[in-house]
């Protein structure tokens, strides 16, 4: 039995959100014809049941806890998420940035570096969870801690 496009849509959807492209990506191959797919596609954010805020609103709801700005905007644009969307999300992913990445840190070091190679290495674990270095060098001095 032959599942219809619009079925594969809605599973997908009810497993997570999508944005437009990752949509389009995954059932361009199921699809008789492209134009087929852009109806489907438009169809469905008119129904409210596609939308790129709440791929947004998800990736950085999930992501926030492990991860810094940088790495969370990669990820979105990865996924297709337009420019705007994307903007729209930066203020308030800068305004908890700090104290994320002192949570991370905590939570796999826990003290303060005791020689450069450990510093160093504090630092390349936080720049590859995606937190700015400027950040960075707040979390591993100290800078500003409550």
């Amino acid at each position: 039995m032959a599942v219809s496009l619009r079925a594969r849509a809605l599973k997908l959807l009810a497993r997570r959100e999508h944005s437009r492209a990752e949509l389009a990506r995954k059932l361009a191959p199921h699809a008789a014809d492209p134009e087929e797919l852009e109806s489907l596609l438009d169809l469905l954010e008119r129904c409210g049941w596609l939308s790129e805020a709440r791929v947004v609103e998800q990736v950085v709801h999930s992501r926030r806890s492990r991860f810094g700005l940088r790495r969370i905007e990669r990820e979105l644009a990865q996924k297709g998420v337009s420019l705007e969307a994307i903007a729209a999300a930066l203020p308030e992913l800068r305004a908890g940035e700090l104290a994320a990445a002192r949570t991370v840190w905590r939570k796999k070091f826990g003290r303060q570096p005791r020689s450069m190679a450990e510093r160093a290495r504090q630092a390349r674990f936080l720049q590859g969870r995606g937190f700015a270095p400027d950040v960075v060098y707040k979390v591993i001095k100290g800078v500003d801690e409550q």
